[in-house]
């Protein structure tokens, strides 16, 4: 193996760990109904629409950490939206950005630090590896939420790492 593909063998794993979560995420996205933005199954859940923002928005965080070393909720420039159009457009570009952050950082980078602050509170202090991995693994249970609240709504649940109910013709 090369110097260079050494120096970035970490970040290359975690393109591929992302990488295999997007299609499934697309499909989930891409069944996103307008009338449904505003549903919730509890007075103290997400609406469906905020869920799906979260889960279209949340891959963002890797090419912000990766380029500044901290996410801040005081500046963090929230998206919203209740087209299905643009929220899959929202996820490809931050999942390309993610993807691009991650195939260029350094395995030695990947252990600098890593800050989520609401202006000068800050809520967690971590390695950058720790982060990435935590983002990839938020982003499928966020994923997996908003599989309930299809369900819930009887929109197909698409097959995510097997036939589902609804899709068995993976």
């Amino acid at each position: 193996m090369n110097k260079i593909m050494q120096k970035n063998h970490m970040g290359k794993e975690y393109a591929r760990e992302l990488e295999e979560e997007v299609a499934a995420t697309q499909k989930c996205l891409s069944r996103m109904r307008s009338d449904l933005y505003d549903w919730k199954p509890h007075e103290r859940s997400m609406t469906m629409g905020q869920l799906a923002v979260l889960v279209a928005d949340m891959v963002r965080w890797i090419a912000l950490a990766i380029r500044d070393g901290m996410v801040d909720f005081q500046t963090y420039d929230r998206f919203d939206t209740k087209d299905t159009e643009e929220l899959l457009r929202h996820f490809d570009k931050n999942k390309d950005a993610a993807l691009t952050a991650l195939l260029s950082v350094s395995d030695e980078a990947l252990e600098g630090k890593f800050k989520l602050k609401n202006g000068d509170m800050i809520l967690m202090d971590t390695s950058l590896k720790f982060i990435i991995r935590s983002t990839i693994n938020h982003l499928v249970h966020h994923r997996g939420q908003l599989t309930v609240y299809m369900r819930l709504q009887n929109i197909p649940v698409p097959s995510i790492y097997g036939p589902s109910a609804d899709d068995k013709n993976f």
